[in-house]
Formats: structure tokens, sequence, C-alpha cells
């Protein structure tokens, strides 16, 4: 069982920071893939920023130049630096892990529960 908790939502105005972590814990041998993902109402979830285990990353265009997304390996954790914040950037972020586990073969989709990201123009 792997769990992922995510923290560092909240209200911010426009042109503001915010900087989100999930922690992974449980049976993990390794996570090749983290990611973020965020859902606005009415809207589907969509990809912002994946990193592997190497550091090789994505972002959607939107992000590109104002999110910043890195991850601590022997923490099993990934962070997602957020600047220039715009209303647009407002909805639930969701942290993803691809996990290989300790204790069977295969790799395995995981996700926090959301966090709430709201930008006030």
């Amino acid at each position: 069982q792997v769990q992922l908790v995510e923290s560092g939502g909240g209200l911010v105005q426009a042109g503001g920071s915010l900087r989100l972590s999930c922690a992974a814990s449980g049976s993990i041998f390794s996570i090749v893939i983290m990611a973020w993902y965020r859902q606005a109402p009415g809207k589907q979830r969509e990809l912002v920023a994946g990193i592997t285990t190497s550091g090789s990353t994505n972002y959607r265009d939107s992000v590109k130049g104002r999110f910043t997304i890195s991850r601590d390996n022997a923490k099993n954790t990934v962070y997602l630096q957020m600047n220039s914040l715009k209303p647009e950037d407002t909805a639930v972020y969701y942290c993803n892990a691809n996990v290989r586990p300790a204790t069977m073969g295969g790799t395995y989709s995981y996700w926090g529960q959301g966090t709430q990201v709201t930008v006030s123009s």
C-alpha cells in the first residue's frame, strides 16, 4: 500500500507564489515518475508537470516559465513551485506517482487527495 500526502495549497493573490509538496510513503521500491495534475470546476483533470527519477521534466505550455517541478528521491517527495500565479491557475491540484512496489512486480499509479489552490484577481 502506498500513500501520497499533499500540502501547501491555499489562497493567494494574482502574481503571488505557492509551493506544493507531496510525500509518498509505504511499500515502495522506486518511483518512476512523479507528477502534478490539476482539475478546475467543470473541467477535465490535466497534467501540469512531471519529473522522472533522473530529473527530466515536462510542463504544460501555460505554466512554462512560471512553475518548477522538483523531487527529492531520498524522501520520495515531489514539489511544485508556482510563481506569477494567475486566476486561471485556480484548481484542485493532485499529486500522482508511478510506483514500483517493494513487495510485488509491476508499476502502479497512485493519487493524492488533492489540495486546493485559489488565485484571486
